[in-house]
Parts: structure tokens; C-alpha cells; sequence
């Protein structure tokens, strides 16, 4: 189970952690990744961590400002996004799978076996 969190209303340039919180699932060997949609979007990946080594992926319109990490004893994983503009505004989703997939195929939704429900963030003076 899958429970992302931490999304609201914030200015443009504020910040928002959000966090994932996996319940049930061994994160060992796995790969997590943020996903967002944007009303009228295809969803579009946004980063992904995978556990086995830390490696991390970013898509180019959030590289610089969103950090993914994990707090080991809590099998949480965040998002901090900082510097947020109105274009990152839309419904932000955590995945995993089980794999440990590789960075050049963790931003596509297809990699992933089990999702969150989502959590709205809006980015909006």
C-alpha cells in the first residue's frame, strides 16, 4: 500500500515535501518514483530512486529544484520541491516495483506495479 501525502496550495517560488509512505512492500531491491498529471496532461514522470544503490533520475523540468530521498527507518520516500512554478502544478502519484529498474526507464509509468492515490498540488499566487 502506497500513501502519498504533503501536497496543498503554495505561491510561486514557496516549496512542498511530499512523502510516500509504503506499507506491505519490502523496499530492498525496489524502485520508487514520483509521477505527476497536470488536468488536460498525460501523467509524466517526474523523479525515481532506486533503493538498491541510490541512484537517482529527474526529468529536465524539475532537475535542480525536486530532491528524491528515503528515510530507511520509516520506508518513506520524499520529494522536496523547491523554487515550484505554476507549470508544476497537477496531481502528484508515487510507484513501485519490486525491480530495480534502470535510471533510463524508472520516469515511465510502465515500470511500476503498484500506485498511490495521489495528492493535488497547486502552485498558484
Amino acid at each position: 500500500q502506497l500513501q502519498a501525502s504533503g501536497g496543498g496550495l503554495v505561491q510561486p517560488g514557496g516549496s512542498l515535501r511530499l512523502a510516500c509512505v509504503i506499507s506491505g512492500f519490502t523496499l530492498r531491491g525496489s524502485t520508487v518514483g514520483w509521477f505527476r498529471q497536470a488536468p488536460g496532461k498525460e501523467r509524466e514522470g517526474v523523479s525515481c530512486r532506486r533503493q538498491s544503490d541510490g541512484s537517482t533520475s529527474y526529468s529536465n523540468s524539475v532537475k535542480g529544484r525536486f530532491t528524491i530521498s528515503r528515510d530507511r527507518g520509516k520506508d518513506t520516500v520524499y520529494l522536496q520541491m523547491n523554487s515550484l512554478k505554476p507549470e508544476d502544478t497537477g496531481v502528484y502519484y508515487c510507484a513501485v516495483t519490486a525491480r530495480s529498474v534502470i535510471t533510463s526507464q524508472c520516469l515511465i509509468d510502465d515500470s511500476y506495479d503498484f500506485w498511490g492515490q495521489g495528492t493535488q498540488v497547486t502552485v498558484s499566487s
